[in-house]
């Protein structure tokens, strides 16, 4: 085992990458922690405490396996364990991509020995599954509502046995918004009871009030809800007596005077000791929803999220804290990011852009052969650029600055002209490089990019291109943070090697902008424009991630 280890660690130095390299890390190891603690895009996250540490899920959207689930022992230092949803749902619906659709702002509670996820579809209505292993297998989801437009729902069970569920509207499904609704929940989760009740207005001062997660604490029952939007906005904390309200609401988070845009939405949680602690998202654009950790304190029977460092009663975030006491000091684990594909799976760290189709077979592992098969899979006739191509294996940026390099052998079909593959950065504006195979026969390496994909009908534009003539090559992109503030700019480079020693930049470099309500992605593709028996392909020996 020392020797594999030493032998691997010989291998990251020589082709430059460290032997822990790996992404953002957010433990200081002197018993602090800086926000954000993960330096990744999981939008709008839920936590609550289980039978062991602590679990987070977060909105997927329409990425495929979707409802990613991270467990912690500290609150601070989060791995990935699996996914509940390994297909979204509808299947078929979701075989196609569909940006910024699926699975919107899902919560996350433990009760009576399971747990249960909820989440709201804005197209198909609210979504319930549950297991009794957060790191196993999910049961198939339940439609609890069918619904148009109902979205961050929440479920809460009181001590007498009921349920309820909170949630809100998406005002471009339902034409309205900036309300909180409750409804009776049936208390084995599955179904609602009785007519919804609307149990707070937002519309005078606190608009877009969306993402409400309930809970009880000291006789009141609270609802804590973001408002005001994404990038500018705040988090509410509202009680009542009575679970059906008047709700009485206060400002508990702000941006104050930090350079802090919108903290807001996310889950409150309670250590053993009590302590309370608030996991929450600010959107950096091309870097997505990250996640930051705020302690709280009750202060006249309100919480104060953050620190309340002009006295006013309104927390503001914090950059630097010391970890929760949580009984003991744990390592820290950055989020893995690099994968050797060893495995006979994938890295957790990998999703889809959509569901997999059984007719068209993207790619696999080798399981113990050291290496994963990209299949150059032809496009549909009405996929011109990369933006509805679901067969994208792609994941979210693991840091403000990192350098991502892709070892890899093009074996061309002669037959399937117009085939290649390659490493993209990827959102709303995306570039690659790429190594394909020409009208000609011959080999060559290729930067495109494309400008708002989203709703522009140009094709992709090439930016450079050269001869090569050999099928292995390494592929590297180096993403800098180049504006440590909002909108938190950032540069990506290409490089290219024939022998993975040296590296030579390639082509133009590309500033990454935001997906569809997600951050910019990096990962890899394959694909083709001519259907043959035994289609090209790309085996890739392992892709390697290391922090800036």
């Amino acid at each position: 085992m020392k020797l594999k280890q030493l032998l691997l660690s010989i291998i990251l130095t020589v082709y430059g990458l460290g032997a822990n390299a790996q992404g953002w890390n957010g433990d200081l190891g002197n018993g602090k922690y800086k926000n954000p603690i993960l330096h990744v895009d999981y939008s709008d996250p839920d936590v609550c405490a289980g039978k062991e540490g602590y679990y987070m899920t977060a909105s997927s959207f329409n990425s495929s396996p979707g409802l990613p689930i991270l467990h912690s022992y500290d609150l601070v230092n989060w791995k990935l364990i699996g996914y509940a949803l390994q297909n979204q749902f509808p299947v078929e619906h979701y075989r196609t991509v569909h940006h910024g659709d699926g699975v919107w702002a899902p919560s996350i509670r433990y009760h009576n020995g399971e747990y249960y996820i909820y989440w709201g579809d804005p197209d198909f209505g609210i979504y319930m599954v549950k297991t009794k292993d957060p790191a196993g297998v999910w049961e198939e989801p339940v439609l609890v509502k069918e619904a148009k437009g109902i979205i961050d729902t929440c479920p809460f069970w009181d001590e007498d046995g009921k349920a309820y569920l909170s949630y809100a509207f998406a005002g471009s499904r339902a034409a309205v918004k900036t309300v909180l609704m409750l409804s009776e929940l049936a208390p084995d989760g599955t179904k609602l009871i009785g007519n919804p009740a609307m149990v707070f207005d937002g519309h005078n001062g606190h608009t877009t009030v969306e993402g409400s997660k309930m809970y009880k604490r000291d006789g009141y029952y609270w609802v804590m809800a973001p408002a005001g939007g994404v990038k500018p906005g705040w988090q509410l904390a509202m009680r009542s007596k009575n679970v059906w309200g008047p709700y009485e609401s206060k400002i508990v988070l702000h941006q104050g005077d930090t350079k802090m845009n919108g903290p807001h939405q996310g889950g409150y949680v309670e250590t053993p000791n009590g302590d309370g602690w608030f996991i929450h998202f600010q959107d950096r654009w091309a870097y997505g929803r990250v996640v930051n950790l705020q302690p709280v304190t009750w202060k006249e029977g309100w919480p104060v999220m953050g620190k309340d460092s002009n006295n006013d009663g309104i927390g503001e975030p914090v950059m630097e804290y010391t970890k929760p006491n949580v009984g003991k000091n744990y390592p820290a684990t950055p989020l893995v990011s690099s994968d050797e594909f060893n495995g006979y799976q994938f890295g957790l760290q990998w999703q889809w852009q959509a569901n997999q189709n059984p007719a068209k077979h993207w790619g696999w592992s080798s399981a113990n052969l050291g290496f994963m098969r990209l299949n150059c899979i032809p496009r549909d006739e009405n996929v011109k650029t990369m933006w509805m191509m679901p067969n994208l294996l792609l994941q979210k940026f693991p840091g403000a600055n990192f350098t991502a390099t892709a070892k890899l052998t093009f074996e061309n079909h002669p037959d399937a002209k117009e085939s290649g593959t390659g490493l993209i950065v990827f959102g709303e504006d995306y570039s690659y490089i790429a190594i394909e195979q020409g009208k000609d026969g011959g080999l060559r390496l290729v930067q495109r990019q494309m400008i708002n994909a989203r709703t522009s009908k140009d094709i992709e534009t090439e930016l450079t291109s050269i001869p090569v003539n050999q099928k292995n090559v390494f592929f590297r992109a180096k993403v800098q943070m180049i504006q440590n503030i909002e909108p938190y700019n950032a540069k990506v480079t290409f490089y290219y090697s024939t022998d993975g020693k040296k590296f030579k930049e390639f082509g133009k470099s590309f500033k990454p902008s935001a997906g569809r309500w997600v951050g910019a992605k990096i990962g890899l593709f394959a694909t083709g424009t001519k259907a043959v028996n035994d289609s090209s392909y790309a085996d890739y020996d392992w892709f390697r991630v290391e922090e800036d």
